[in-house]
């Protein structure tokens, strides 16, 4: 049974930082694509970053570039969202998802979502 589980979200200042693990099960995650989705009061659902260990792929929405670093973890099948120099407007509930047939485009199985509040 596929299942991914995050966790890390908490409340933090502005300018601090947080690391989000989803841990996984089920499949293993540097076969596929792992995505990190943000859910922010009033606002659409976004994709903020793409993961693909096996393809050496990495990527990143520009409202994050150079704040946010997502890795993985082969060996604890984890993957993880470093998330430094955080923003009132990063505030959100954080989810990830597994693609399991393409890069971040069609997900196949989601977490329920760790909240992340910045305060300014």
């Amino acid at each position: 049974e596929v299942q991914l589980v995050e966790s890390g979200g908490g409340l933090v200042q502005a300018g601090g930082s947080l690391r989000l693990s989803c841990a996984a099960s089920g499949f293993a995650v540097n076969e596929y694509s792992i995505a990190w989705f943000r859910a922010a009061p009033g606002k659409e659902r976004e994709l903020i970053s793409c993961i693909h260990s096996k393809e050496d792929y990495i990527a990143y929405v520009d409202s994050v570039k150079g704040r946010f670093t997502v890795s993985s973890d082969t060996a604890k099948n984890m993957v993880y969202l470093q998330m430094n120099s955080l923003k009132p407007e990063d505030t959100a509930v954080y989810s990830c998802a597994v693609d399991l047939t393409h890069i971040c485009i069609n997900m196949n199985y989601w977490g329920k979502g760790t909240l992340v509040t910045v305060s300014s």
